[in-house]
């Protein structure tokens, strides 16, 4: 299908040239010889071996040995093994080359709780408090190879615990602070993790979450937890089994304040990151310990100019990937980490804008629908905060709509912010495509793949195509690349590399225009065949939005006797508007506008609440099923708010 332009028209930013001049990747396009982006993606094709290499050597990784091979492909593209041969601790990565290099006094990680209570650690601090848990946990029995469970909210423990995790040579299984039993459990059992590290619990939107009474379910469950760690965030009696739990503070208590890092394989296991699909078990990602930790610091460095004492919040849960490339990419370049255990409007509207302006945040990250919902309380909200340290916005986790986009440049960047659009997924370790902050910005582009990542979009026969909508492929393997699924090599092969020989297949439809700007148009698995024409929900979605009286939205697909597909609307309206029938007839106009009427939804409806996760990501393949009351609505392990469900089921 032809690709619709999701950016509106018209540059948003530009970049100074003194911000040009001082950018990470213009250095490195300096040093090596390469006047343009365009000509560094062409050296990355050409030679990707000789470019991790040189950007690798550019940063200045901390290899506790080197390696004798940039990439080895003797099991072809989907095994390969990256920096063969060496040794990397991301804990060492983390903090001791930082320490050793003379800025152990510097701020490593910043917490804030959402009562407004605060902690910061410096890293020589922060290694104190590593090495006491990778004692603590050595002491339980925990060696290289074994898994840890981690079922905590964003709180300095839980960086901590990933970090003490890798010192020590084990694996970190992070999990989504909001799970219920089940879900953690099935995935505590299908780790086989010996230990979990939780909390008593945490506090959301005032209401205590009791987070230990699910840690004890989801045990029993699981059958193989043998130790739980207990952090007392709030001090809420829980229930306590003598012979399995140990508080945090008894654990960490004379516990030796140093612990060398153990030299892990570059491709030993680190990471377990699980992510969830529409119908069977969730899929864990393996990561090593020169994968996710390298592929985050590689792209926080080039795509979002992190430098040392810089402070970076992203809006996550170290449960999603954005966690871990919070604290791995941002302690990886010597950048704080800013923890916001919170909503972003509790207790008040401009609770996120008072949190970057208390910690001097230069670094700000937020998925796009948590944008809409914070757009509702109005442009004056963020101004009345002394925003003026923040020198990068960042965005990830699904599309664009342009109205949001540019809400968020005028009224939390001023005007004078580039917004990092990143897109790419757990599995990858990051991104396959990201802006710079050296290139004009238009609403909801990328500017292309991250240097390194071999992109592309085809067509059903995998030849590259451009000006219209294709899916987004990636040619050659790269660092971060996931080392398969946990005990399940068939499956992983099956997801990404069965279509096209030796072509990693992300499941993300995109588009090339013919100016040069990448567009995401939202997961294949989500398109919208209305009579042979293939749409993207976004699209749908960005018309309605645009109208004034939107606030959100989700198109899904509805089965059509005679087009296949028909679009249902869902539509979440914005405070001080009322539901109407002449409101609807101009939301339908305002769609066929931007579409056309071939392509008119079947209906428009009224919501009052969509699901989404907790870092705000809308799960509309959860709104379809419950909207045709389809009695397996998939894994619900991540849904934020329940209460959705039976809003869809009055809609109107």
């Amino acid at each position: 299908m032809a690709a619709r332009s999701s950016a509106g028209s018209g540059v948003v930013w530009e970049p100074a040239p003194e911000v040009v001049e001082a950018a990470n990747i213009t250095r490195f396009m300096r040093e090596l010889g390469r006047p343009s982006l365009e000509a560094l993606w062409e050296q990355a094709r050409t030679d990707l071996p000789d470019f991790y290499r040189r950007l690798e050597r550019h940063i200045g990784l901390a290899w506790l040995a080197p390696y004798r091979e940039v990439v080895d492909l003797s099991r072809g593209a989907p095994f390969a093994r990256w920096f063969a041969g060496a040794t990397y601790n991301a804990s060492f990565g983390c903090l001791d080359r930082h320490i050793e290099a003379g800025r152990g006094p510097a701020t490593a990680l910043v917490a804030e709780a959402e009562d407004g209570t605060s902690r910061s650690l410096s890293f020589d601090e922060l290694r104190r408090e590593v090495c006491r848990v990778a004692a603590g946990l050595a002491d339980l029995g925990v060696s290289r190879g074994d898994r840890v469970g981690i079922f905590l909210p964003l709180i300095p423990e839980a960086a901590i615990t990933l970090l003490a995790v890798a010192r020590i040579g084990a694996i970190a299984v992070p999990a989504f602070s909001g799970y219920g039993a089940p879900a953690l459990a099935t995935r505590l059992a299908d780790a086989g993790a010996r230990v979990l590290v939780t909390a008593d619990g945490t506090y959301r939107r005032g209401k205590f979450v009791d987070m230990k009474s699910v840690a004890d379910a989801a045990c029993e469950q699981a059958g193989c937890v043998e130790n739980v760690v207990v952090v007392r965030t709030r001090g809420m009696p829980t229930q306590w089994d003598w012979a399995r739990d140990v508080a945090w503070d008894d654990f960490v208590t004379g516990r030796p304040e140093f612990v060398p890092a153990v030299p892990t394989d570059a491709n030993e296991p680190y990471l377990l990151l699980y992510t969830s699909g529409s119908t069977g078990k969730p899929k864990g990602a393996v990561h090593g310990h020169a994968g996710f930790p390298v592929k985050v610091i590689f792209d926080q460095y080039l795509c979002f100019d992190v430098r040392p004492g810089d402070r970076m919040l992203w809006f996550t849960d170290m449960g999603w990937m954005m966690g871990p490339f919070l604290v791995l990419g941002a302690l990886g370049l010597g950048a704080a980490a800013v923890l916001y255990d919170g909503t972003p409007d509790y207790p008040h509207p401009g609770r996120l804008w008072e949190v970057c302006a208390r910690h001097v945040v230069t670094h700000l990250g937020i998925a796009p629908t948590a944008i809409r919902a914070l757009m509702v309380h109005g442009e004056e909200v963020p101004q009345r905060y002394d925003l003026g340290s923040l020198r990068i916005l960042g965005s990830t986790g699904e599309p664009w709509n342009p109205e949001p986009y540019r809400w968020f440049s005028r009224c939390v960047g001023r005007d004078r912010l580039p917004i990092i659009n990143y897109s790419g997924g757990t599995e990858v370790s990051g991104g396959i495509l990201g802006c710079f902050p050296i290139r004009p910005l238009v609403p909801c582009a990328f500017h292309g793949p991250v240097p390194g990542m071999d992109a592309d979009v085809v067509d059903e026969q995998g030849r590259p195509v451009r000006g219209e909508v294709g899916e987004l492929v990636v040619r050659q393997p790269w660092p971060g690349m996931t080392l398969g699924f946990w005990r399940d090599e068939e499956r992983y092969l099956k997801t990404y590399w069965s279509r096209f020989e030796g072509v990693w297949v992300h499941g993300d439809w995109a588009s090339v225009s013919p100016d040069g700007y990448w567009f995401i148009h939202g997961r294949s698995d989500d398109t919208i065949n209305v009579a042979g024409k293939r749409v993207g929900p976004a699209e749908y979605e960005s018309a309605l939005v645009g109208h004034g009286a939107v606030r959100e939205a989700a198109a899904i697909a509805v089965p059509d006797e005679v087009k296949g597909d028909a679009v249902v609307c869902l539509a979440v309206l914005r405070p001080g508007w009322e539901k109407s029938e002449t409101l609807r007839g101009e939301l339908m106009a305002a769609v066929v506008t931007a579409l056309g009427k071939p392509l008119a939804p079947k209906a428009i409806k009224f919501v009052d609440d969509l699901p989404r996760t907790r870092n705000a990501k809308l799960m509309r393949r959860v709104a379809r099923a419950r909207y045709l009351k389809l009695p397996d609505l998939g894994d619900l392990s991540a849904l934020e708010n329940p209460s959705s469900l039976d809003a869809i089921d009055t809609a109107s």
